[in-house]
């Protein structure tokens, strides 16, 4: 029951930090604004970088958005991390390997939540029962071998690009090793677990005795539980979390281009924000003060 128990806390503590997290960023000043061009929302525009300013007398005229445009960019650097494609090729295969991997393995957690519910219902998941059942006994397999292929694979390839590459060595912090590693050992010893069983029947079997707070523990099991609890809750304030700042980043930072009028919301904004005192001081060299000029 104990850990069947702690493994709910772990998921509601991961989606309450999750959501401090969106409200923190949301509360932040406003951000020093960058509007690089192109911003995909400027419809017609934003093929060629260009804006709504070009019109004359914008201020005057509704700015036309496209939520289409903006959602295509979106999508394109959600599922295929595109940027990285363009911009860093070779690293690109090892983080789309672990960053698709993540998305296939939410997909074979479901999964297994689904046939859970369906075998609460009195079917049994397996390929003779009915279509549903064989559906989701063929999905669960499918994502479980090809989600716990890629994401361990593409996990070990950027602990390795990072130990050996003499340029991502020096900028690599002693945290993202750390990151690395507990994904790492999360993953293999769910290989562990599931690996001897590649229908996952037993997974199922698991999943029904968290839902139900029935777990019988063993050894390898408890270990692999424990990790994922930890990453549960570590995720979300880590570097990890970068999925919940995306939307700021791009949204409240890249492509925000309101302008600033007179009585507009963004003057609001502007004024709070150059009314907010530095919490810190810099401590380059270089800013110190003057020296005394020679004789």
């Amino acid at each position: 029951m104990i850990l069947g128990f702690s493994v709910y806390i772990a998921v509601i503590l991961f989606f309450g930090l999750s959501a401090y997290q969106v409200i923190k960023y949301a509360r932040m000043p406003l951000h020093g604004r960058m509007e690089l061009y192109p911003v995909p929302q400027e419809k017609g525009r934003h093929t060629y970088g260009g804006s709504y300013m070009e019109e004359p007398e914008w201020w005057s005229k509704p700015h036309q958005v496209s939520k289409i445009s903006e959602l295509a960019d979106m999508l394109k650097e959600m599922l295929f991390i595109k940027k990285l494609f363009d911009n860093q090729r070779s690293f690109w295969w090892s983080s789309y390997s672990f960053h698709l991997g993540i998305y296939v393995l939410i997909g074979w957690t479901v999964l297994l939540v689904i046939g859970v519910l369906t075998e609460f219902a009195g079917a049994s998941v397996s390929l003779h029962a009915s279509l549903w059942t064989g559906l989701v006994y063929y999905l669960t397999i499918m994502t479980g071998v090809v989600g716990f292929t890629i994401t361990t694979a593409g996990t070990f390839f950027l602990l390795v690009r990072r130990i050996f590459n003499p340029v991502l060595k020096k900028y690599t912090t002693p945290q993202e090793y750390f990151n690395l590693i507990l994904l790492l050992a999360t993953l293999v010893t769910g290989i562990i677990v599931w690996g001897p069983d590649l229908t996952f029947n037993t997974a199922r079997q698991v999943t029904a005795q968290v839902l139900t707070l029935s777990v019988v523990p063993s050894t390898s099991l408890v270990i692999h539980l424990i990790l994922l609890e930890v990453m549960f809750v570590y995720i979300p304030p880590s570097k990890m979390g970068h999925y919940i700042g995306k939307y700021f980043t791009y949204h409240k930072i890249l492509w925000e281009n309101e302008p600033n009028t007179a009585g507009s919301p963004m003057e609001s904004k502007v004024k709070a924000a150059l009314n907010q005192k530095a919490t810190t001081s810099w401590a380059a060299s270089h800013m110190g003060p003057p020296s005394a000029p020679e004789a």
